[in-house]
């Protein structure tokens, strides 16, 4: 995946499917896809999803 999609539902998908299969943490996926993780958390707020550490995955 080189572009994460611009939907907001779209984006939860994608980022879920990610943070479960390949990076250990949001961090880690941010600075692999060159990602602004305040705007990526800003965006999924939007729709009620804040990043859990924890379970590593927006809920």
């Amino acid at each position: 995946m080189t572009q994460l999609p611009q939907d907001a539902f779209l984006l939860l998908s994608a980022v879920n499917m990610l943070l479960r299969d390949r990076y250990p943490d949001l961090d880690a996926l941010c600075d692999d896809l060159d990602e602004d993780r305040e705007e990526l958390c800003r965006k999924l707020a939007q729709i009620g999803y804040f990043y859990d550490s924890e379970h590593n995955a927006f809920r």
